[in-house]
């Protein structure tokens, strides 16, 4: 390359260039490595817009010395305009404050992994009041903490995206912390531990995560009328008040769903319900508030209001599709199909019967029993969805050693062999 000056090489590209390959990186092993290249590409940090530190951007002997918070004060006080800073690494929360401040100008974005923290045991919960330096945050993720104690970070008026990863929550900090974003258009709390009742109030809020581990009983109230999608795990009494959901996963992989109060879901594409125990009651509100679902995922082993596990009562298979005229793809496990192979399931089913929209049917089959009954229900699943593209079937954990199984599977080989343009098995 050869310019006017009759420079060749790197010398010869425009600084204007240079800085904008260069505001590419982030990782602050590549930022110094580029830094100790020429004076000129030195010239460049400042206008960095980002920061990563990676978890092994410095080795133990010298996060012991000090030597890590150190050159993390360094970059952090060279990149002038810096939006993004990232800490994956082990740090001083003691050092956390002056450099939020350095840049409180111009910082947007803050993610800090605060499980890698050298001193992250700060009383009652203080760690995280210094957030607050950095008024003109719009995402904030954290890794590790503790929001035992609400935060004292004052109003973050311009924060639009809130996540919180892996951290023990007392309700009422929840509240506080979350009162202090009102402005939030995301919320996330994955793999958190908690207790007692969490409260969301956030009318711009759009999308939300919540995720409560453990098998104890946590209830959810969310008012939120902006809200389109929703996923929650963990959670036994859900109350959700005003929204606009589009997409609704709920789960919950140990203990029972008691209660769900949605309202009516007219918007509603996507649906997910997922568990070891739900009570029935709690399913049959959510499928009729559901009508008008386009994609719904079924995968509830058992049913029952006690201890005691039960299997789901008899579902009439032609009340249920009138029920979701628009459903295009069902999602079915074991124990809803199994419902709808009963011996009444059918009853109903005439030749006007008619499943308009149904285009794809995965069905997942744990059981040789009743098994004729479910040959009935595949056939008419076939025969009356006249948009139907694709039926998959999936075999899991059935004994194959039983006679019963080598029969059914036998049956629905030879469905799968008149039907092969549509019917596969997995």
């Amino acid at each position: 390359m050869e310019w006017g000056g009759g420079e060749t090489g790197m010398n010869s590209v425009p600084d204007g260039v240079v800085q904008h390959i260069l505001s590419n990186l982030s990782n602050v092993r590549d930022v110094a490595a580029c830094a100790c290249v020429c004076r000129r590409w030195r010239d460049c940090v400042p206008y960095l817009p980002a920061l990563f530190f990676p978890r092994n951007a410095f080795d133990a002997a010298a996060v012991g010395r000090g030597a890590a918070d150190d050159a993390i004060g360094r970059m952090v006080a060279a990149v002038a305009r810096l939006r993004e800073l990232v800490i994956y690494c082990p740090f001083s929360m003691a050092r956390l404050p002056d450099w939020l401040a350095a840049r409180s100008a111009t910082l947007r974005v803050l993610e800090l992994r605060m499980d890698a923290a050298a001193d992250k045991a700060a009383p009652e919960g203080g760690h995280l009041d210094c957030i607050g330096l950095a008024a003109g945050l719009e995402e904030l993720r954290l890794w590790g903490v503790s929001l035992t104690t609400a935060p004292a970070w004052g109003r973050m008026e311009r924060l639009r995206v809130l996540e919180v990863v892996g951290a023990p929550l007392r309700d009422s900090a929840v509240r506080e912390a979350i009162a202090a974003c009102p402005n939030l258009t995301d919320l996330s709390l994955l793999g958190c531990e908690c207790t007692g009742t969490v409260a969301v109030d956030l009318h711009l809020l759009v999308r939300c995560r919540l995720d409560i581990l453990g098998a104890g009983n946590c209830s959810l109230v969310l008012t939120a009328p902006r809200l389109e999608s929703l996923e929650v795990q963990g959670f036994t009494w859900i109350t959700l008040r005003g929204h606009s959901l589009r997409r609704l996963s709920i789960a919950k992989s140990t203990g029972r769903v008691h209660k769900v109060d949605t309202g009516k879901l007219p918007d509603l594409d996507h649906l997910s319900l997922r568990g070891v125990q739900w009570n029935w009651a709690a399913v049959s509100s959510v499928l009729q508030c559901a009508s008008e679902v386009k994609h719904l995922v079924m995968k509830i082993e058992f049913c029952g209001d006690l201890d005691a596990l039960q299997p789901f009562p008899e579902v009439d298979l032609v009340d249920f599709f009138n029920s979701h005229p628009k459903l295009r793809k069902f999602e079915i496990h074991g124990a809803m199909f199994a419902a709808m192979c009963q011996k009444n399931s059918l009853k109903n089913l005439d030749s006007r019967f008619l499943i308009p929209c149904l285009e794809e049917v995965l069905i997942t089959v744990r059981s040789p029993l009743n098994a004729e009954q479910k040959l009935n229900t595949l056939e008419s699943l076939m025969k009356y969805s006249e948009k139907l593209r694709t039926m998959v079937i999936r075999i899991s954990q059935m004994k194959n050693c039983h006679e019963a199984a080598d029969d059914f599977f036998e049956e629905i080989c030879k469905f799968k062999y008149m039907n092969y343009k549509k019917v596969r098995i997995e």
